[in-house]
């Protein structure tokens, strides 16, 4: 899966060149010349957005929702505020960000296939915008960000996504050492082995993973499967991946992984088996994202879109100095 574009937008100058490079991005993938039209007015109203309604603007992120499906794009726009407290009004037709008639955000609505947004005067406002449909199947909701350091084309972290049918779903975060080509490698080799691999238990999964990996410079890696049936997660763990269950928005059960790196230096992998229930949330980060958030600071998110926590996560969490990964998982039956 192509790592997630990342668009800065702080004036209206920037305006024209990220609608520019979003639609490059998604021909470059696959997209048709109909869904890259909307693109463009998704991007370019979001944008105008962050430009006439933040004190210092904010980003855009634009990503493929289905690995290999190119009829399934997402975007979110992202700032920290003051953005506009009357959002009601940005999407009645007729009511424009540019000052023109006819488009505005609820352009923006009637172009998605979802579309959702959480404002909070404190932290700022996110906006997610999604065409064709997502892992939506079987009552499970998936969302994730997976942006490179600055500098980089490729990003350093993979994930991947599999439902195993019989309420049961997998997800896996891998974070090659360093930057670069080099640590996507060994990422991806990860998330090939991870996604062959379907019938292995999570310890066998993973040692299969640091066999594949001995021939790159190693990554820390971590997977996760929920049992909506048996409402149980079983989680395995190397290296230095979060992760996390959200219960409610003030209960927290944090996942354990051991140490070391696969494809270099692995001791024993142990697998840990947690409670799961019909509201839970799984939030798996890789480092770049530090891990000391909580989502009782945005009253609302938890029961917004995962693609919509994952971006606030990716907002206020991020480093700057590193890929940061963050994947969102809800999933019951």
């Amino acid at each position: 899966m192509p790592a997630t574009l990342q668009l800065p937008v702080q004036d209206r100058s920037q305006v024209g060149e990220a609608r520019r490079l979003a639609c490059a991005w998604a021909a470059k993938h696959g997209s048709s010349q109909q869904q890259q039209g909307k693109l463009a007015l998704i991007v370019s109203e979001l944008a105008n957005n962050l430009a006439l309604h933040t004190t210092e603007g904010g980003k855009i992120l634009v990503q493929v929702l289905v690995e290999n499906d190119p009829t399934t794009l997402e975007v979110l726009a992202l700032d920290n505020g003051p953005g506009s407290a009357n959002f009601t009004a940005f999407l009645q037709d007729g009511f424009s960000t540019t000052g023109t008639a006819g488009t505005g955000l609820g352009a923006v609505q009637r172009g998605s296939s979802l579309f959702e947004m959480h404002s909070n005067p404190q932290t700022g406002t996110a906006l997610l915008s999604q065409q064709g449909e997502g892992h939506e199947s079987n009552h499970a909701h998936f969302g994730m960000i997976n942006v490179p350091i600055r500098g980089e084309h490729v990003c350093g972290d993979s994930l991947g996504y599999l439902d195993l049918g019989g309420g049961r779903q997998r997800l896996m975060v891998a974070d090659g050492l360093g930057h670069g080509p080099l640590a996507a490698d060994a990422s991806l080799a990860a998330i090939a082995t991870f996604k062959s691999n379907p019938h292995l238990d999570l310890i066998s999964l993973l040692q299969k993973v640091h066999t594949a990996l001995k021939s790159t410079r190693g990554a820390a890696v971590a997977v996760a499967e929920v049992d909506a049936n048996t409402q149980k997660l079983l989680y395995a763990g190397v290296g230095n991946i979060a992760g996390s269950i959200v219960h409610q928005v003030d209960e927290y059960s944090h996942l354990v992984s051991m140490n070391g790196t696969l494809g270099m230096a692995c001791g024993r992998i142990q697998q840990f088996s947690y409670a799961w229930q019909p509201e839970s949330l799984l939030v798996m980060t890789s480092d770049g994202v530090k891990n000391h958030w909580r989502l009782d600071r945005y009253p609302g998110l938890i029961n917004r879109h995962p693609s919509l926590i994952a971006g606030v996560l990716f907002r206020d969490y991020a480093r700057d100095n590193d890929d940061a990964t963050a994947a969102v998982l809800r999933f019951s039956v």
